[in-house]
């Protein structure tokens, strides 16, 4: 009956640490204003997604219609900082309702203050590359290999300078962490020789420009393909079968690099043989009617630019040889090979049309005597009288007698 009677007074102790822990919460804050926190940090969070949806689809859709792509870098590099921004202040607006004291207020500031650091940093490490590309003027002076290389650095010190002040922030020293990390790296450099090598060739290839982005360059047994990015500790080269290969800087820095895409012509450089049966007359026909063909055609420079030459060359070893050396306008690979295509179906067709043709190799050989066949050497014995050594080794003809006489 007694423990019947103390269930109310249980229920009644049950409420009280309910109110209890509804009321003191976590840090002294009560369950209901952490409810409202996160209904503010919610709403917040709602006011993001409209904010997704309306203003930054207007200015993508206004950017897009723009024919400058500044504005699209632009509103690339805001996008997701102003997206963060949101949570940044929702978080802010929940913390200061809850109004934390003591430590949890401490904690709660720096956190605040990271959160605003890593906003403003964000924005900063995301703007830089629609400001590289803004400064056209810049890049007259440099190229955009080297544009490339100070958005790059640009890039990372904005990383190293936030991750600094979020640190100074929560009062961690950096300056002490900058004098380890010297030392440090004294040692790291002793085992890191090829990596600065590899870093001071790829300024070496910027500074004097030896190739840029798009061009075909070739290494003599090191790679040959497109230039796609030049690193800090290497360049990327697709090979012309697609596949990309990792060239270190220290490579293209000490070798001879050949850049096809900086050639002012491209070369065609022949020789071609015809047949020792060949005129005079055929010869200077043929010359005469290349020659006018490589004039007339505006694929291939004229002389006066570039070397153009069609000259009875030499005496070959089974060919009369005749040179034909000129240049295209184009240098393209494809373009080329189209315009050489011509010229080789052009002089086919005029050596044809000289009534002449073109010599292959070809050996003679002169025959001064034959020997004699089998059947000659059998009647040639046959022919021959028998023949018999004396004891004085001369040779005796004729029939012998009974006594052994001649």
């Amino acid at each position: 009956m007694d423990s019947i009677q103390s269930i109310p007074d249980d229920f009644q102790k049950y409420w009280e640490l309910t109110k209890s822990v509804w009321q003191n919460g976590i840090y002294g804050v009560d369950i209901g204003s952490i409810l409202v926190a996160l209904a503010i940090f919610g709403v917040f969070f709602f006011l993001r997604g409209l904010f997704t949806r309306f203003a930054l689809g207007a200015a993508v859709r206004w950017s897009a219609r723009t024919e400058t792509e500044i504005d699209d870098y632009l509103v690339d590099a805001v996008k997701e900082p102003m997206r963060y921004l949101f949570v940044a202040l929702g978080f802010f607006f929940a913390t200061e309702y809850l109004a934390f004291s003591g430590t949890a207020a401490t904690i709660v500031e720096n956190l605040n203050r990271s959160f605003i650091a890593i906003a403003i940093f964000w924005l900063l490490h995301n703007a830089v590359t629609p400001i590289g590309r803004g400064l056209s003027n810049l890049q007259r002076l440099l190229t955009n290999e080297i544009m490339d290389w100070v958005v790059t650095s640009a890039r990372v010190a904005m990383i190293l300078i936030g991750a600094a002040t979020v640190l100074q922030i929560w009062g961690v020293q950096v300056a002490p962490i900058i004098a380890g990390l010297g030392l440090f790296g004294v040692a790291v450099a002793l085992g890191a020789q090829d990596l600065f090598k590899n870093l001071i060739g790829g300024l070496s290839v910027l500074i004097e420009r030896r190739f840029s982005f798009g061009d075909w360059i070739k290494v003599d047994g090191v790679v040959e393909g497109t230039v796609e990015k030049i690193g800090f500790r290497s360049t990327l080269v697709r090979q012309f079968d697609k596949a990309p290969v990792y060239v270190p800087n220290q490579a293209l820095a000490d070798n001879s690099v050949i850049n096809y895409s900086a050639m002012t012509y491209r070369r065609i450089s022949w020789m071609i043989g015809v047949e020792y049966r060949t005129t005079g007359a055929q010869l200077q026909k043929i010359r005469d009617e290349i020659e006018a063909f490589i004039d007339d055609d505006n694929d291939f420079v004229p002389g006066d630019l570039a070397a153009q030459l069609v000259r009875i060359d030499s005496f070959g070893a089974s060919s009369i040889d005749i040179m034909v050396y000129c240049f295209t306008y184009t240098t393209k690979w494809s373009e080329y090979l189209e315009v050489k295509e011509r010229l080789a179906l052009k002089i086919k067709e005029i050596v044809e049309g000289a009534g002449t043709g073109f010599a292959f190799p070809s050996r003679s050989i002169y025959v001064e005597t034959l020997p004699p066949s089998p059947d000659e050497v059998v009647a040639d014995r046959e022919a021959k009288p028998v023949a018999s050594r004396t004891a004085g080794n001369q040779v005796a003809q004729g029939p012998i007698d009974d006594d052994g006489e001649a």
